[in-house]
């Protein structure tokens, strides 16, 4: 089933779909007597990339998505030392080991970005301690290990990090660190799209975490640019992270894991 999901889903991402629009309506238009159909086609598939490349679309998805958590700007505030937080847990976003690359180089942007901010929490709340969650989905070292090598280089002592090397996906990271944070109070910190499949997966293994949004894509009043006149691969990106999403949450919600 993970595999499955793996290969398929990705065929619905916006330059997969529009590629299989356009070379279908290619194909018809040389090769049948089909004009009209590949006419539509065609057509179609030009409008759905162009338009999701101008970035019309993001607004009313991705934002939606990262503006239901605030981020933690200030973690002594939600810490006493009645009630201390006790956790850091750092979903990882993707990584690729390679003994060539320093490690920061190994992971990606978003793994990066999650990484840096599960420091900065740790370091303001003396006594917490990182968990560090991803295995080796396509890859023979785990996303934990490389992570963990770049919060040691940054300062982070090794017995302040504790590694989860098994999950593969959101939902076995729910599952693994729960007997990990036991009852004591955690924060998490993953990107900000996937903060809510995060925390709705997190609650239905009777977790009750904090959370922390990091590596936001939308910024909300953004000021016109000579940018916005053009389509971008960076507009595409993120109207493809708000479909995964979206395709995330509704596959959960239809297994009834959320």
């Amino acid at each position: 089933m993970f595999l499955f999901k793996k290969l398929v889903s990705p065929l619905l991402f916006p330059l997969p779909l529009a590629s299989f629009l356009l070379l279908l309506g290619l194909a018809l238009l040389w090769f049948t007597k089909k004009q009209k159909a590949g006419k539509v086609l065609v057509s179609a598939g030009t409008f759905w990339l162009l338009s999701l490349g101008f970035g019309i679309f993001a607004p009313w998805t991705l934002a939606p998505l990262e503006r239901q958590y605030q981020p933690l700007l200030t973690p002594s505030s939600i810490t006493t030392p009645e009630t201390p937080v006790k956790w850091i847990v750092v979903l990882g976003g993707g990584g690729s080991y390679s003994a060539q690359l320093p490690s920061g180089s190994q992971l990606s942007a978003a793994s990066l970005a999650r990484v840096i901010e599960g420091i900065r929490l740790q370091r303001a709340l003396p006594g917490s301690k990182l968990i560090l969650s991803e295995g080796n989905i396509f890859d023979s070292v785990p996303v934990a290990d490389i992570m963990g090598s770049v919060a040691q280089e940054l300062g982070v002592a090794s017995d302040a990090i504790v590694l989860e090397r098994q999950s593969q996906d959101t939902e076995g990271q729910a599952q693994l660190v729960r007997p990990m944070v036991g009852n004591d109070r955690f924060i998490l910190v993953t990107s900000a799209a996937h903060m809510p499949r995060s925390i709705a997966l997190f609650r239905k293994v009777g977790l009750n975490p904090i959370a922390a949004p990091t590596d936001y894509n939308s910024y909300g009043g953004e000021s016109l640019r000579p940018s916005s006149l053009y389509p971008s691969a960076t507009k595409l990106r993120k109207a493809e992270l708000a479909m995964h999403e979206y395709m995330g949450l509704a596959w959960a919600k239809i297994r009834g894991r959320i």
